[in-house]
């Protein structure tokens, strides 16, 4: 048994590929543990997560994307002001000015925002463009009978997708594609493993560029089409936001919206092409996706976690935690913590009360594009399963079913496989 408290869950390399006996092991010793390494507070508990993330009034998401790198500024104790403190240095924060990291009420009216961009209609449109563009696409992936899932589908499905959800012209629609996945100078991923702790304060600026150039283009000259309702929107009081408040609203659902995604489609199919049983059993009946796609979620949660930082001293499942305490809610600690689920490390995809995973976070910040995310995998699942007979994994790149070698991604936040190399049977016709 290895000692885990010895092993750095956020510069370390060791827990990269698998963090989940980590995780068990902070949780059997209490599902509020501070780990020694960098002060955090590791939230592993489902209900103690739940706890923390459903109240805004003890917990700040200013430094919920960057956690202890580089933390706060200052120093926070129960003698300070905490609002007034992060109100004074939250510019200074990295990707302080996206929506995950605002607090009320500024999030409130910047989430309303949001809403009022991926409104049900705006969904449904976006869903009906879904099937034709998934087809189109697996046209040309799966001619040769074998394909690197990541580059070659996910990657461009789910940019495609939301960029028609936001109204991105046709023909810039493969400058976004270059400039955001195919640009091997484009900056790092947040939360990297690397010592190498510098952040760009905005590492987007491609999409504020490009989505600032819109916004004010049909604010001068509307022309009907979905990118003048963006630049139409109103927060929910009905005052009109400055340009920058949209770009950023769009902005975040364009990149981390597809970020996830990718990983949820990724994970997905890996499950689906080492289990020739489940996916037999998926092809038996289609609506059995929806089931399999939140345990899915549950079993390898997109992102690790989220951090807060506590305003005051308080306590969370029994446990002090003083002002000024970085803690990190580890949803893939507590999508597996067994006193909510029964074997949690066993992928069950009738699981009854799988939905109740805490993939997409809770409370305010609930992610706003999680009916977006559900949508596009249903579509690709469906579609893949639709259109082969067997989907298995190429032995060339990862080797054998009992020596497979899977690359995951280098962060404390993200949880993935960089590439996923596939075979597949093409249905006739």
């Amino acid at each position: 048994m290895k000692n885990f408290e010895d092993l750095d869950f956020f510069l370390g390399q060791e827990l990269v590929a698998d963090p989940y006996p980590y995780f068990d092991a902070l949780r059997e010793r209490c599902p509020v543990t501070r780990e020694k390494h960098h002060n955090v507070m590791m939230v592993t508990g489902y209900d103690e997560a739940l706890e923390v993330l459903n109240d805004a009034e003890r917990f700040s998401s200013c430094i919920s994307v960057t956690g202890p790198f580089p933390g706060f500024p200052v120093p926070i104790d129960e003698n300070s002001d905490a609002d007034a403190l992060i109100a004074e240095h939250r510019d200074s924060l990295p990707f302080s000015d996206q929506l995950p990291a605002l607090d009320p009420p500024t999030h409130t009216a910047h989430r309303g925002l949001l809403m009022r961009l991926i409104t049900p209609k705006r969904l449904k449109e976006n869903e009906e463009a879904m099937w034709d563009l998934a087809d189109k696409m697996l046209d040309e992936y799966l001619a040769p009978g074998k394909g690197e899932l990541i580059r070659d589908f996910a990657g461009p499905f789910t940019l495609y997708v939301i960029a028609d959800l936001l109204g991105v012209p046709p023909e810039d629609q493969e400058e976004f594609l270059n400039a955001l996945q195919r640009d091997p100078h484009r900056t790092g991923t947040v939360g990297s493993t690397s010592s190498d702790h510098a952040m760009e304060h905005n590492p987007i600026e491609f999409l504020y560029e490009k989505f600032s150039t819109y916004i004010e283009d049909r604010r001068t000259n509307p022309r009907g089409d979905v990118l003048t309702s963006l630049a139409e929107a109103t927060f929910p009081d009905g005052s009109r936001p400055e340009v920058i408040d949209v770009v950023r609203v769009a902005a975040n659902l364009f990149s981390a919206g597809q970020e996830t995604t990718v990983r949820l489609l990724s994970s997905g199919l890996k499950l689906i092409a080492e289990d020739p049983e489940l996916q037999a059993w998926l092809r038996g009946d289609p609506e059995r996706i929806n089931n399999f796609i939140e345990e899915a979620l549950r079993m390898e949660s997109p992102v690790k976690g989220d951090f807060r930082l506590a305003k005051t001293t308080t306590t969370v499942g029994g446990v002090e935690v003083p002002a000024g305490t970085v803690l990190m809610l580890a949803n893939g600690g507590a999508n597996r913590d067994p006193r909510r689920f029964e074997n949690p490390s066993v992928f069950d995809a009738k699981r009854p009360n799988a939905r109740s995973h805490i993939a997409f976070g809770r409370g305010i910040h609930t992610c706003p594009g999680a009916p977006l995310a559900r949508t596009e995998a249903k579509v690709a699942f469906k579609r893949l399963l639709e259109r082969t007979t067997d989907i298995r994994i190429d032995e060339s790149a990862h080797g054998p079913a009992d020596a497979r070698r899977y690359q995951y991604l280098p962060t404390f936040i993200l949880r993935g496989i960089t590439a996923l190399h596939l075979e597949f049977d093409r249905t006739e016709g």
